[in-house]
């Protein structure tokens, strides 16, 4: 392609510019061969002409399009270049804030100087599992990328992260281990990871520093290898550091520091450990205060003191070895501040008595002589003699400086191996990854020795870097099988030759050290001589014989030789270091000068070597330290120690981040393009560049070409093989064969090509579009004629018709003008006729109507005289009935007071009788079998005479009815005449009466005119006053209404707006009270897992060491907590005997559990005060409760007493009946021996008697029962908390009716039945919110009753963690002898028994139940008598099962009077039956006793089946087979599609039942603790299986709302039917297993969340946001290196349609289980919440995602997303809106974005969104076409501005790991128990129906 093709008009190019660098400019005219320059347009507007190399003709660097700036890949750019990759990272960075770019294999890193949050561990869980090209670029896309090649390929991998001073090399290093600790986790539970992290604060402390460049300043290099056991998790870490720059230590340049630690010790110099430091201010040291720089902004030395201290306590490293290491940097600084004086010209001396000097020897335990000695004078050794030879001051000075050094590196390497000893493991490693922080290519104004060995080092890497670019390039080629062809690339091996060949730079440096007066001079002149004509790398500056340059790989740098000599051997004075090996008080310091074999560990741990480089200066072993000859130098450690490095980066698979430093001001988010370029070029980025671009660079697959480029293909090209179409396309439309290759699977292009054809795509588009807008504007011109001649048409035509209607309008008007005359005249003779006749009819209506208001007024006044005198009359007769009535009442009462007064007190007589007591006792139980037996006799004898008197009701039926109609007759007849006669005598009364009225009325009559007359005047007048007052007062009273009505209003918003708001506080502290209940199970359950995992593997490990084993003590106490002890006693055993622990136990877990038990502890104490809170809230209600309470007892006493009151009444008026009866009954037989009925009449009259009797005598008995109740009741109201005062006179007072008290009291009893298993006390916390639980928003929010549940569930979970270990031993043995003397009564009454039943078995079975009865009334009052006697407590107690029997006996006497209430009524229906019998005898009819006795046929009566109750029968041995055939074993599959849902649930609750029928407790909670266990064990077994662990789910369920169902709470019985409520339980209240269930039901819920989310995981981001559900719409871009997934859906990819069938296939089994429909839309919800939010994480870390017609694809999956709900009729389960923030970022995609009111659409669109989300959409956003435009950097800071207010999390990703907490409402089963059919697939023959 010809150059003239691209530099057209309009094309855009890069020129240079001294500035900026690069700046962009515009053809004004096409380019053409020969020009010798350009004709341009800057962005500014201005023309220039840019001059073209006569030399070269290079012609400028074209531009790449629009739509490829701010690529994720700068290799997928068209055109690679300097100004391009500058210009790309400047837009990332300044416009997106996109700090990571890729380049190839290399990330760049630009620093932000800000933080950004971009590194939380949401974002660490959205890389991790990523493919690297499909996030957009990050350092933990690099991390995540090194180790996923380390699992897949086996092999070791390196990140090299490289860079200036300042560059953020550090912190890249440091997230790039924070990613591998949290992705990986530990392979053990010493916490690898967590020390891996721990040391980089400690290496931060002692090797990093602030310069004028950064802040936090690496002044090291350190390679960390992390190591990986087979299962890749980390298991140890190792650590190599390369030249340490020691000069800091003792001189620092101006707006410096030292190294960090010393500051934060002089921070920390007040703490009381540190006083015998005698540190002060950092101004107070010379080491500290040279750069007049002591703090950093916004770092706080004391607080970053206590994290390094934590670390090295985490590390292993102990008080006392911290101390140690502070005391020496203590030491260097006093060391600093010893002022050496001038004692003359060659020697110095010191002070005697110098307080830092004396300081410093305390510290190091040396004597102040000898120091002092040495610090001034040097040791010379000859042949023959020793000499001391005196130093001068600067000499001293010196040497003081230099021993610092010494210290601090020996200190340094001391550190490195500890830390390196504390990360060694035992594991075996079976990988690593390194991570390489080492300082980039440096040049400064003065460059000494470090800066050489620096350079050096990045010589080498960059050698090792462009190896491997050109192997990656070499590779891919070879791959796709295209011709490869040598790449030309720059090759340092020159420059790294003239450093480390024989007769290099370093050889030299060594020969000249080892001179005896070798200086920098002669090592200079050497270096001239033997490299300045040799070498063109090799060159001598022009007014310098000190100084050399070296042309590097990235510039030029000038050395200068001052130091190098002295830096290179960095010497010391020996008798120095002797004086410091001499002290004995100081035990650190003697292991920082003793050999590496012999230094110790302050772990116990042997050192270990591992190829690790020292820093300071290591003699020969073989030779005595003092030989210097053999002394390796410093620039021989370092070359030796980086060929080690090279060695091992050279084994490793590298992974490259280059750190970029933006500007030199530490401005945030600043970009200075000459620093930036000028780093580029140093870091080996755009050396890359140039590699790609000499080959192919831009690689495109052949599906993405496709689509790409289908708009330049024609229909006939279009092939079925897309390989074979791209090639003729290509080979059309790009004529140069050498411009592509095609591989197979990608087509690669040379540089620019894919540029050409974006523009002839481009190009294409335009045309289209011109050719469409032709189109539209000719269809619009000529529409817009024809609407213009058609609207002149009409114009004319509604013209001519208006002319037409002026003309007919005026003739009308003419006429009209005519008739309107006419009618005038005579409306104007009619109205004056009118108006006349209206005035006569007004006046005559007037007259008229005066007269009938006269006349009206006196029959008014008449009428109501009359009623006055009526109304009065009636008053006064009505006045002295009540008298009279009234005195009769109480003259009544005062004689029923008398007697009752005179009855209750011959009761109390009675009742303080002992022996009638006893009496009553005595004979309580036989009377009450007697009475029942007597009832059932009169039974008998009522049906017989019921059938007798039906015969005697058919006989007199006729008769009857026959005399009441002729007495019917009879009356009437009388009473007409009565009333006639009535009637005459009142109207004869009534006419008199009217005579004399109307006489008197007629005289009023007259006077009354007279008076109206004056009187009508006076109230005219008065009237119009009071209409008007009336007037005024209408109007005030319509304000006040209206404004009462408006504030009544505002109440009611005001007071609905409050109650919303408490009602949504309350609902959502209720749910974050649930997630925290919720996430602590969870959290128990996986602590359960691992400590199950934990005690696996020490029974492994000990059968293979059995000799090293203890039995753990405390494994009791670990017991979980849901099984509440009651596991079987063979399995604890078991347990116990086979668990075994390791005797060691790692220091950091023993660290990390002591700071889980200060938590724990601060939790409790928190808690404590908040129940102490509680509690005196409590005791205020307690005291209001006891008034109520008093209130209530008073309230049933009287109940009681009216009762009694009620009974007697009753009875009186039953004996007056009884005798009236009988009467009536003896007359009829007196009057006739052969009266009808008189023989059965006679048996019913015994009868009755008897029966009357009785009554009397058990109703007194009842009276006595329930006052001895009462009185035992209030006595135990003082001494027990069983009962509930507080809702027991709430309820009281509620109810008004007494047969509502009578229920009340009968419920009330019934509450405080239950055996073993009894409902615990009330805690304050329960009873508080008992008590305050009557609004109605409460009870809608305890949804199932489970509120007051969770909150009592929470405190009793901490409750027991916190005392279960110290009670249990206490528990244990109080119950065995509690046991032990229960066995023992037992045995005796068994003995007793047995000697009962053999007597008993001698007696008739009538006598044998009485004889029972008396013997267990004994039994209970020696009992009773015992107890009292022997332990008050107990008495209580047995007082409690009295009283309890004692309610079951009222309760059998309430259905007795219920049975004799309903016997009352018969007899009366009878008597007046006989009533009217009797009345119409006959003389003709048969008596009774003249009947015919007919004999009676035997019937056959047939046994009816027995009735299955809905239990079934185990036993006890058969329980672990019943768990493993229906628990263990069962298949969901065939459970699910054969039986009915939920039967495993069902079986179980009815094999509980029996157990609670035969009130075995034990039994009860075998099965419990067996079920909950087993399903607990096939889940963890099976948890992976989501049919399992959603057929538990449902099942568990189904168990915990048949323990409800049934449980006999009235709450739970609503939807019972009578068959059902007879099923409940009847011994065993089971609500705390309810809550472990519920417990175990929540874990089964997040395990089946957690199994779906791992299926759906992988379909999301493929089928939500790659997969193109709306073909054509999405563009696909350029891809670059880095391998993007496609948004083409190949064969495997998942689509939309993948995750609707699995939605579907969750939907149907979750249904075929019988899940809970309320279950079910909580699990959709919460797969509707991890759908929307893991879409919505990759949207916000995908930049090539973020485009308009991807917002339209996201909007249509998501409106498919709505259609499966709708078809599946969960719209109202709240998923559609956790898909919200996804819907708004999609529209957020699709807005205008330009205008001020696009910003306020955003705003008020954008509600689920925060802040950073919507930001970062919009700096993410990108054009997919050169049509659509990219958002402003002004229109973003305008919605930053906006959205500024809002109060909300900082947080960018969503948390897909969030759970919504799980409720389970109350769904009853319609199931009959009885009707359940146990299959025989379940192989439970076993079992038996009851």
């Amino acid at each position: 392609m010809a150059a003239s093709e691209l530099y057209t008009k309009c094309a855009r190019v890069w020129i240079p510019d001294a500035e900026d660098v690069w700046k962009s400019a515009e053809l004004i005219k096409d380019y053409k061969n020969g020009d010798a320059s350009l004709q341009l347009t800057l962005e500014d507007g201005t023309n220039i002409e840019h001059k073209l190399d006569p030399k070269t003709k290079n012609l400028p660097h074209l531009r790449n399009p629009d739509i490829l700036v701010g690529e994720n890949d700068l290799t997928a750019l068209s055109y690679l270049h300097e100004p391009a990759v500058l210009h790309n990272l400047k837009v990332r960075f300044i416009d997106s804030k996109l700090i990571y770019t890729y380049c190839g294999i290399v990330l760049v890193a630009i620093n932000p100087y800000e933080t950004l949050p971009i590194y939380g561990t949401d974002i660490i869980n959205a890389y991790s599992g990523q493919n690297m090209g499909d996030m957009d670029p990050h350092i933990f896309a690099v991390a995540e990328e090194a180790y996923k090649q380390m699992a897949r390929d086996e092999r070791n991998q390196s990140i090299i992260v490289s860079g200036e001073s300042g560059a953020g090399k550090t912190v890249s290093a440091k997230y790039a281990m924070r990613y591998f600790a949290t992705v990986s986790g530990s392979a053990s539970e010493a916490n690898v990871e967590e020390k891996v992290l721990a040391s980089n604060p400690i290496m931060e402390a002692i090797g990093n520093a602030k310069t004028t460049r950064n802040d936090n300043s690496s002044r090291f290099g350190k390679y960390i290898e992390i190591g990986f056991d087979n299962r890749y998790r980390i298991i140890g870490a190792n650590m190599r550091t390369y030249l340490l720059e020691k000069s800091r230590v003792v001189f620092q340049a101006d707006e410096e520091r030292n190294y960090h630690i010393f500051y934060q010790l002089c921070a920390s110099a007040k703490l009381p450990e540190f006083k015998n430091l005698r540190l002060s201010t950092a101004n107070d040291f010379l080491y500290t205060r040279q750069g007049r720089s002591p703090v950093i902004d916004g770092v706080d030395d004391s607080k970053e003191l206590c994290t390094t201290r934590h670390a090295f306590t985490l590390l292993g490293i102990n008080e006392s070895y911290q101390m140690g290491l502070f005391q020496v940097l203590a030491a260097i600084l006093h060391l600093g501040n010893v002022e050496i004086k001038e004692k003359d010209s060659d020697s110095s001396l010191i002070a005697p008595n110098n307080r830092h000097l004396t300081a410093f020897c305390e510290l190091v335990g040396v004597t102040y002589k000898d120091m002092s000695q040495w610090l001034c004078h040097r040791k010379l050794k000859t042949a023959t003699e020793t000499y001391i030879k005196p130093l001068s001051r600067l000499q001293a000075t010196n040497a003081r400086d230099a021993l610092s050094k010494h210290i601090y590196a020996k200190l340094f390497s001391w550190i490195v191996e500890h830390v390196n000893k504390a990360l060694v493991t035992s594991i075996k490693q079976h990988s690593f990854i390194g991570v390489l922080d080492i300082y980039g290519f440096e040049t400064f104004e003065i460059n000494s020795f470090e800066q050489f060995c620096i350079n050096y080092a990045n010589e080498k890497l960059q050698q090792q870097f462009n190896m491997h670019v050109f192997k990656l390039e070499q590779e891919e080629y070879m791959k796709e099988q295209i011709p490869w062809t040598l790449i030309d690339f720059y090759d340092n091996q020159p420059c790294i030759n003239l450093i480390e060949a024989k007769m290099g730079i370093l050889d030299l440096l060594d020969e000249e050290c080892k001179m005896p007066k070798g200086s920098d001079d002669s090592w200079a002149q050497k270096l001239y001589n033997t490299h300045l004509k040799t070498c063109c790398l090799f060159e001598k500056p022009r007014m310098s014989n000190r100084a050399f340059i070296i042309q590097h790989f990235a510039d030029k740098v000038e050395y200068q030789c001052d130091g190098f000599l002295e830096k290179n051997k960095d010497t010391v004075n020996e008798e120095q270091i002797n004086v410091l090996k001499a002290s004995k008080k100081f035990h650190l310091l003697m292991e920082l000068f003793q050999d590496e074999e012999k230094a110790t560990s302050p772990t116990g741990q042997a050192p270990g070597t591992g190829g690790r480089t020292r820093l300071s200066i290591k003699p020969d072993k073989s030779r005595e330290t003092s030989s210097k000859e053999h002394k390796k130098t410093v620039g021989c450690q370092f070359r030796n120690s980086l060929q080690m490095l090279m060695e091992t980066l050279n084994a490793t698979t590298p992974h490259y981040v280059r750190c970029i430093k933006p500007n030199d001001f530490k401005l945030a988010f600043s970009f200075d393009p000459k620093r930036a370029v000028q780093q580029l070029r140093a870091c080996g980025v755009l050396e890359t560049i140039r590699i790609s671009a000499a080959g192919f660079p831009s690689r495109w697959t052949y599906q993405e070409f496709f689509s790409r480029y289908r708009v330049l293909m024609k229909q006939k090209d279009v092939l079925p093989d897309k390989k074979l179409t791209c090639k003729h396309v290509l080979e059309r439309l790009v004529e140069d064969q050498d411009k592509y290759q095609f591989g197979k699977t990608k087509i690669f292009f040379r540089a620019g090509q894919v540029a050409y054809l974006e523009k002839l795509r481009a190009d294409k588009l335009r045309a289209a579009c011109i050719r469409i807008q032709k189109t539209i504007r000719c269809w619009l011109a000529r529409k817009k004629y024809l609407r213009k001649r058609s609207a002149a048409i009409t114009i004319q035509r509604f013209t001519r018709g208006y002319q037409a209607r002026c003309l007919a309008k005026f003739m009308r008007l003419t006429q009209a003008a005519t008739v309107i005359q006419k009618y005038q005249r005579m409306y104007v003779e009619k109205k004056r006729y009118r108006k006349k006749q209206a005035a006569a009819l007004a006046m005559q209506t007037i007259l008229r109507a005066y007269m009938a208001r006269q006349k009206y007024q006196a029959l008014l006044r008449e009428h109501k005289a009359v009623i006055i005198q009526k109304r009065i009359r009636g008053w006064l007769a009505r006045c002295w009935y009540k008298r009279c009535l009234e005195a009769i009442v109480y003259l009544q009462c005062c004689i029923r007071r008398m007697r009752a007064k005179r009855e209750l007190k011959k009761l109390k007589i009675e009742a303080r009788s002992v022996e009638h007591f006893k009496k009553l006792n005595k004979g309580m139980e036989n009377k009450i079998m007697q009475l029942q037996r007597k009832i059932d006799e009169q039974n008998k004898d009522n049906r017989l005479i019921s059938e007798k008197l039906v015969g005697l009701e058919s006989s007199y039926a006729v008769e009857g009815e026959r005399m009441r109609s002729e007495l019917s007759q009879l009356r009437g007849v009388e009473e007409d005449a009565r009333n006639k006669a009535i009637q005459v005598s009142s109207l004869l009364e009534e006419l008199e009466k009217l005579r004399k009225e109307l006489s008197v009325t007629q005289q009023e009559k007259k006077t009354l005119e007279e008076w109206a007359q004056t009187y009508r005047s006076e109230m005219e007048k008065m009237v119009s006053e009071l209409k008007d007052q009336n007037g005024s007062l209408k109007k005030e009273k319509d304000d006040l209404n209206r404004l009462i009505q408006e504030q009544s209003q505002q109440m009611t918003e005001k007071m609905t707006r409050a109650i919303a708001e408490e009602t949504h506080q309350l609902e959502t502290d209720l749910n974050e009270e649930r997630s925290r209940y919720q996430n602590l199970l969870s959290e128990h359950l996986r602590l359960e897992e691992k400590y199950d995992d934990l005690k696996e593997e020490m029974a492994r490990s000990s059968n293979i060491k059995p000799g090293h084993r203890r039995t753990d003590s405390t494994h009791s106490s670990n017991e979980s907590e849901y099984t509440y002890n009651s596991e079987y006693t063979e399995m604890e055993e078991g347990s116990r005997a086979g668990d075994d622990v390791t005797r060691g136990m790692d220091t950091s877990l023993t660290l990390k559990l002591q700071k889980r038990v200060t938590e724990l502890e601060q939790e409790k104490q928190s808690l404590r005060d908040e129940l102490e809170n509680k509690e005196d809230q409590f005791q205020r209600a307690r005291a209001r409760d006891d008034a109520e309470f008093r209130k209530a007892r008073g309230a049933e006493l009287e109940y009681e007493s009216l009762k009694r009151q009620e009974l007697e009444s009753e009875n009186k008026k039953l004996r007056h009946d009884l005798a009236e009866m009988r009467r009536s009954l003896l007359g009829n037989t007196a009057a006739g021996a052969g009266a009808p009925g008189s023989p059965a009449y006679k048996v019913l009259l015994d009868q009755l008697n008897a029966s009357c009797e009785e009554l009397e005598v058990r109703k007194e008995e009842v009276l006595i029962l329930r006052s001895q109740l009462v009185s035992q009741k209030e006595a135990m109201h003082h001494k027990e908390t069983m009962t509930e005062p507080s809702v027991f006179a709430e309820d009281v007072n509620k109810l008004k009716d007494a047969d509502e008290l009578k229920q009340a009291y009968v419920g009330l009893k019934d509450t405080n039945r239950s055996p073993r298993f009894t409902r615990p006390p009330l805690e304050v916390g329960d009873l508080l919110s008992r008590l305050r639980s009557a609004a109605p928003d409460l009870h809608r929010l305890n949804e199932d009753g489970e509120l007051w549940l969770v909150n009592q569930g929470l405190k009793e979970t901490v409750r027991l963690l916190e005392h279960q270990l110290q009670t249990q031993r206490r528990t244990y043995e109080n119950e065995t002898e509690s046991l032990r003397g229960e066995l023992q009564n037992v045995k005796e009454e068994n003995n007793r028994q047995q000697q009962l039943l053999a007597q008993n078995l001698q007696l008739p079975p009538e006598a044998r139940i009485e004889a029972s009865l008396q013997h267990e009334i004994t039994r209970l009052t020696n009992e009773n008598l015992e107890f009292m006697a022997n332990d008050p407590a107990a008495s209580q107690e047995a007082r409690v099962i009295i009283l309890r029997r004692m309610v079951d006996l009222m309760e059998q006497l309430e259905k007795q009077d219920r049975t004799i209430r309903k016997l009352k009524k018969q007899l009366k229906v009878y008597s007046k039956r006989i009533g009217e019998m009797g009345a119409g005898q006959t003389e003709g009819q048969t008596s009774p006793g003249q009947m015919v006795e007919e004999p009676i046929h035997p019937v056959n009566i047939p046994r009816r089946e027995k009735d299955f109750q809905g239990m079934l029968e185990y036993k006890r041995e058969d329980e672990m087979k019943l768990v493993k055939n229906l628990i263990l074993e069962l298949k969901p599959r065939g459970v699910a599609v054969n039986l009915i849902p939920g039967l495993p649930a069902y079986i179980l609750f009815m094999c509980l039942r029996h157990a609670d029928y035969l009130n075995d407790d034990q039994k009860v909670r075998t099965l419990l603790t067996s079920t909950i266990n087993s399903i607990k064990k096939i889940l963890k077994k099976r948890g992976d299986d989501f049919e399992t662990v959603s057929f538990w789910l449902a099942n568990t369920c189904r168990f915990l709302h048949c323990l409800k169902q049934y449980s006999g709470d009235e709450a739970f019985m609503k939807h019972n039917t009578q068959r059902q409520n007879e099923h409940c339980l009847s011994n065993f209240d089971l609500a705390e297993y309810r809550q472990v269930i519920s417990d175990l039901a929540i874990q089964i819920y997040q395990q089946l969340i957690k199994c779906m989310e791992n299926i759906l995981q992988p379909m999301i981001v493929s089928g939500m946001l790659e997969h193109e559900t709306i073909q054509g719409v999405s563009g696909v871009k350029p891809t670059g290196l880095r391998k993007r997934t496609s948004s083409i859906a190949d064969e495997g990819t998942y689509t939309l349609d993948s995750i609707l069938r699995q939605l579907n296939a969750f939907h149907s089994i979750m249904c075929q289980h019988g899940t809970d429909p309320e279950l079910i839309k909580q699990v959709v919800k919460q797969l509707f919440y991890i759908i929307g939010a893991v879409t919505l994480n990759n949207l916000l870390l995908r930049k090539d995602m973020c485009s308009w017609s991807k917002g339209m694809q996201i909007r249509y999956n998501v409106s498919q997303l709505e259609e499966w709900l709708r078809d599946k009729g969960l719209m109202t389960c709240g998923a559609k809106e956790t898909l919200e923030p996804l819907i708004q970022a999609a529209q957020l995609l699709q807005v205008k974005k330009k205008t001020d009111e696009d910003a306020e659409a955003i705003c008020s669109m954008c509600q689920a969104l925060t802040t950073a989300q919507i930001v970062k959409v919009l700096n993410l956003y990108t054009p997919v076409n050169e049509f659509e435009e990219r958002v402003s950097v002004a229109f973003i800071r305008t919605i930053q501005t906006r959205l500024r207010d809002r109060c909300e999390s900082p947080q960018l990703l969503m948390d897909t790991k969030m759970i919504y907490p799980v409720t389970f409402p109350f769904s009853p089963s319609c199931v009959a128990l009885e009707t359940i059919q146990i299959p025989g697939s379940l192989n439970l023959a076993f079992l038996t129906r009851v």
